[in-house]
């Protein structure tokens, strides 16, 4: 089994930064993907950006230059660097672990980011 915490939400004023951090925990395959969604009241999961266990990295174009991901692997953790923070960015951001080789993915509880204009 494997759990996912997330921690480092908040509120902030545009152009502000926030640094949100996923700690995995449990049985976790060498070969895997971490990464951030956010995801707003009524609309669909989409993602922020992931970067896999090889540190090939993924990000949406709306947060290019803005935001970066990292990782850790020797402690299962990934991070999220979240600069010049716009109102648009404001949602319930997740972290997901997926292991391509066997197809099985696991998320984080969310956390909420508020950007005040």
């Amino acid at each position: 089994q494997v759990q996912l915490v997330e921690s480092g939400g908040g509120l902030v004023q545009a152009g502000g930064s926030l640094r949100l951090s996923c700690k995995a925990s449990g049985s976790i395959f060498d070969f895997n993907v971490m990464g951030w969604y956010r995801q707003a009241p009524g609309k669909e999961r989409d993602l922020v950006a992931s970067m896999t266990s090889a540190s090939r990295t993924n990000y949406a174009e709306s947060v290019k230059g803005r935001f970066t991901i990292s990782r850790d692997n020797a402690k299962n953790m990934v991070y999220l660097q979240m600069n010049n923070l716009k109102p648009e960015d404001t949602d319930v951001y997740y972290c997901k672990l997926a292991f391509p080789l066997t197809g099985r993915s696991y998320w984080g509880q969310g956390t909420q980011v508020t950007v005040s204009s």
